[in-house]
């Protein structure tokens, strides 16, 4: 389990990915309370609402920030016209995926580095 995941920083780079979390989750959130139009854009909106859920709580980050990646871009095409916000938010949750959770993250804490000390 630990390759699917890079490095957990700590510090100062585990609180950009903290932010980084943040802001790939917060326009999840929201886009699920604007107006939904059909059936279709409402199962898109539930699953990104769940995905920014689990990036909120750093748990299954790199599959839960895949969902939103594609929630971001499918909405930035629907209705005939390209969003531009969606588009971004899309790359900032792919960003995502690639860098991983970070220390403050219950992925750390599942699939982290564990010290084993065997006695003498």
């Amino acid at each position: 389990m630990q390759r699917i995941f890079s490095t957990f920083p700590n510090s100062w780079p585990g609180c950009g990915l903290l932010l980084l979390r943040l802001a790939a989750g917060t326009p999840l959130l929201v886009s699920t309370w604007s107006g939904v139009t059909d059936a279709t854009t409402l199962f898109l909106r539930l699953v990104g609402a769940v995905s920014a859920g689990l990036i909120f709580l750093g748990l299954w980050t790199p599959i839960a920030a895949a969902l939103g990646t594609m929630v971001g871009g499918w909405l930035s095409f629907v209705g005939g016209t390209f969003n531009i916000d969606h588009a971004m938010h899309a790359v900032i949750a792919l960003s995502l995926i690639m860098l991983g959770p970070g220390r403050w993250s219950l992925d750390a804490r599942l699939y982290g580095r564990k010290r084993i000390d065997l006695g003498r």
